[in-house]
């Protein structure tokens, strides 16, 4: 029998090797398409660096385990009465995908079954027979987010709770203590890691997210030991172990535990919504060009995006735009690219975006400036991570802010979902995060400050709770811009 659970134990883990290697990102110096891309010609190296969520954690819980299949049981309407024993178990916990993991798991206990508890005093009668068995375990264990696997992802509502399945096979080392009127007495003894040993244990779990670091967890496991001495009955073939026909002593156990999920990212590989990574490549994907047409609205500025997500439907014909349809203006100087002499230098409109030219003594101090708007500076759901799109306009900002002698307000917004305290929390983290990248390019400190309107200043305000709005507007919402003191 342990034999045949150490050959299905290989069984699945050759192919859920195989499937986890193929979940990331390659690389290769030869030309693709290469059996490593799937024939992609949009291969990127995957790092540690390039990660956008953890996918490590610790979990630990204590519990009750329950002798339910066994010639002594802790089970009253078995061969025995209703007694409970003591567990406890920590594990170390790894993400492959958001719907697989493996956890490498050590469990402590006793178990506590027959007709009296052995801390007791034994009746006279000989028949009444208590037991005891300390365990020691340590299993892997395959982890399935059954909820990611099966849910519906609905954008709207915040993900907090999720079925796991567990099952694996470890190495069990125990010492299992028989007690009756003639005293108590060790009656197995099994060491860790022989042959012998092994077992396996299968069950479910219901997590609750309490925030980014922390999930809490009821969760109900069958163990399996294969052995028939398990329970204290003693020999194989002793008078107790023929009560019963099995062959393999087996209990439940049911703990409460906590998980604490470890590394520097917003979220878990576990909680991760798979659409996002959708929304995460919009930009990348806005300027391909695609072989068959997509919209079914038209594009009426021919702009090449498609009105669907189109934020400006009468862009003048040979304007370069962005991935939201955009007019571009490189320098910022409110005049688009198309009518700009100067693109790259910033200048009024009545110059054409140039700069004035005059006689006198050129200046020798700072520019001046007023006020000053920047937009396009979009975020992921639920993310402050500033994205390669934004990059340009923000090194743009930096000699902008740098050429005046003006200060600026760094404001964060977010879209309408979550709460309005998680909102709040989230907005000032994305104004802090584009504040600290001026600042690290060059900007003076000084000249900035960073504050958050979460949900309170929207870009489209019909996108309220109430009203479904196309994830566009959600997107255009998620935004920081400056504001000039």
């Amino acid at each position: 029998m342990k034999l045949s659970l150490a050959i299905v134990a290989l069984a699945l883990a050759v192919p859920t090797v195989g499937f986890a290697q193929d979940l990331k990102d390659t690389t290769s110096s030869d030309q693709y398409p290469n059996t490593f891309s799937s024939g992609s010609a949009n291969v990127s190296p995957f790092t540690q660096k390039s990660k956008r969520f953890n996918d490590w954690s610790i979990s630990a819980g204590v519990g009750v385990p329950l002798m339910q299949s066994a010639d002594l049981t802790s089970i009253k309407n078995g061969n025995g009465k209703n007694l409970f024993g003591y567990s406890a178990f920590v594990s170390i916990d790894k993400a492959i995908t958001h719907a697989f993991g493996i956890n490498l798991q050590y469990d402590r206990g006793e178990t506590r079954q027959g007709w009296f508890n052995t801390k007791d005093a034994a009746p006279a009668d000989l028949s009444l027979v208590g037991a005891r068995t300390q365990y020691d375990a340590i299993s892997l264990l395959g982890d399935i987010n059954f909820s990611n696997l099966l849910r519906r992802v609905d954008n709207k509502s915040t993900n907090r709770w999720a079925i796991h399945g567990y099952a694996g096979v470890g190495t069990l080392a125990y010492r299992a203590y028989q007690k009756d009127a003639n005293g108590q007495r060790l009656m197995t003894e099994v060491k860790p890691f022989k042959f012998g040993s092994m077992f396996a244990q299968a069950g479910a779990g219901l997590k609750f997210k309490v925030n980014r670091r922390i999930d809490l967890e009821t969760r109900v496991m069958y163990v399996y030991t294969g052995d028939d001495e398990f329970d204290g009955g003693g020999a194989q073939y002793s008078a107790i172990n023929q009560r019963e026909e099995q062959t393999s002593d087996n209990f439940i156990n049911a703990t409460v535990g906590m998980s604490l999920k470890l590394g520097k990212h917003e979220s878990h590989l576990m909680w991760h919504d798979p659409l996002q990574e959708l929304y995460y490549k919009i930009d990348v994907l806005a300027n391909k060009n695609q072989d068959i047409e997509v919209c079914k609205k038209g594009d009426a500025d021919n702009d090449g995006v498609c009105d669907d997500w189109d934020r400006q439907l009468d862009t003048p014909a040979g304007a370069r735009v962005d991935g939201a349809g955009v007019a571009l203006d490189t320098d910022l100087d409110g005049v688009i690219d198309l009518y700009d002499k100067c693109v790259t230098v910033p200048g009024p409109v009545e110059n054409q975006g140039c700069p004035l030219t005059t006689t006198a003594p050129p200046a020798t101090g700072p520019v001046v400036v007023n006020e000053m708007n920047l937009e396009g500076i979009e975020f992921d759901l639920n993310s402050d991570r500033i994205l390669p799109n934004n990059t340009p306009i923000l090194n743009n900002a930096v000699n902008y802010i740098n050429s005046s002698n003006g200060s600026y307000t760094v404001i964060g917004a977010t879209d309408t979902r979550a709460s309005e305290e998680y909102n709040q929390k989230l907005s000032e983290r994305r104004a802090n995060s584009v504040k600290n990248y001026l600042i690290s390019n060059g900007v003076n400190a000084s000249k900035l400050n960073a504050v958050g309107r979460g949900k309170k200043d929207l870009k489209y305000p019909e996108c309220d709770p109430a009203t479904k709005c196309p994830e566009w507007k959600n997107r255009a919402n998620r935004r920081v811009y400056f504001e000039a003191k």
